[in-house]
């Protein structure tokens, strides 16, 4: 049984780093800042996959502004495997975010 601090369990705490972990990652990449987590999943092969929005281009007025979805996947360790924009549409778009 995972131990509880906080009223949180050590496995959630993880994946919690896990997510942070992986946008401090995107950052360094890309000089972007990610505005939100979109999602994470675990992959069947173990390792987790987490979608992040990011502005890409800023435009007066903000409902213009270009977003992109990317996808960071790291390992269990938290240690970077690969990543990638994999939609890129307009700030209010419906459906914008579907990464």
């Amino acid at each position: 049984m995972a131990s509880r601090a906080n009223g949180r369990s050590k496995d959630r705490v993880n994946k919690l780093e896990l997510v942070k972990d992986a946008a401090v990652q995107l950052t360094t990449l890309t000089g972007r800042r990610p505005e939100k987590v979109l999602g994470f999943e675990k992959g069947d092969d173990g390792s987790w996959r987490i979608s992040f929005e990011m502005l890409e281009l800023e435009r007066m007025p903000k409902s213009t502004d270009l977003l992109g979805c990317y996808v960071v996947e790291v390992d269990d360790d938290g240690e970077l495997v690969g990543y990638g924009r994999v939609h890129r549409y307009q700030r209010g778009q419906p459906d914008g975010d579907r990464g």
